[in-house]
């Protein structure tokens, strides 16, 4: 059986959010074109100008000069890839994985658990971060507590388990965190880039204010008008305030997209080189 040509891989991300999009960022600028998206209907991303996911709610979203489509159906994903965009699915049940057979499924939703992706869901089967254990329910698993591991290719086990601790950022961990004092609806008096101080209100979930720890940007705020649960992340104040920062793939998030590439990597060029050895062995009569 012939390999198919790394370019010609079909790749299917669970998940659009930041992370997910860092990863499609980082395959598509690889040349890996495939790629397509499954989402939920309504997503809660914080960092939602370098997320994929607002494609949902607004038809496109590019980040970092690369465009993702809202795709109603599988008929229009290769539209889509010949028009060198990546589509973004309304799929929160992943039947795309059937419909259009993927040869790496890569997990991102960073639900600190397992959602339900198996090794059968294609040959190369990615899961990010706590929940999954590679070797059992996925192949490989990618590192994503921030540290001295962040992005180590995990070949057996799991990841580190949840912290529940914020990244540090500017020497600040839980205090950037933006969160819902009360379940309702959230209305944002703020926008992503604001400059704010520590107390100063940024929006309210019905009538409980939300207020800023600490001085910064406003890196990452959800759409206003969603509904929140309580103690839902809100949104992200950066103490590093450069506005530049808002708009841009962060590091830990660049850093996961090149252990998914290197993960790819190591396990389809393989056999490929495998092959050329053998190749080159034999005698050319």
């Amino acid at each position: 059986m012939l390999e198919k040509p790394l370019p010609e891989l079909v790749i299917g991300i669970k998940g659009a959010g930041e992370m997910a999009s860092a990863i499609a960022w980082r395959l598509y600028m690889a040349n890996f074109r495939n790629i397509f998206m499954m989402e939920a209907p309504d997503p809660l991303a914080v960092r939602r100008r370098v997320a994929f996911c607002e494609a949902i709610h607004d038809g496109t979203q590019t980040v970092e000069n690369v465009t993702a489509v809202r795709t109603e159906n599988a008929d229009q994903v290769i539209a889509v890839w010949q028009a060198c965009q990546i589509p973004v699915l309304v799929d929160p049940q992943w039947t795309m994985i059937s419909r259009l057979e993927p040869d790496v499924v890569i997990d991102a939703i960073l639900a600190k658990k397992n959602l339900g992706t198996h090794q059968g869901d294609a040959r190369l089967v990615i899961g990010l971060g706590p929940g999954f254990s590679a070797g059992k329910d996925v192949h490989l698993v990618v590192e994503t507590n921030r540290g001295h591991h962040l992005g180590r290719i995990i070949t057996r086990g799991p990841a580190t388990p949840n912290t529940g601790v914020p990244g540090n950022i500017g020497g600040f961990t839980r205090q950037r965190i933006l969160r819902a004092p009360a379940a309702g609806i959230f209305v944002a008096t703020h926008d992503i880039g604001d400059t704010v101080k520590a107390g100063e209100i940024v929006g309210a979930v019905d009538n409980a204010t939300v207020s800023a720890e600490i001085d910064g940007i406003i890196r990452g705020l959800i759409r206003t008008g969603t509904h929140v649960s309580k103690g839902l992340k809100l949104g992200d104040i950066d103490p590093r305030e450069d506005v530049d920062y808002c708009h841009t793939i962060s590091d830990k998030a660049r850093a996961i997209g090149g252990s998914v590439l290197e993960a790819m990597l190591r396990t389809f060029m393989a056999p490929r080189l495998l092959l050329e050895a053998k190749s080159n062995r034999e005698p050319h009569l």
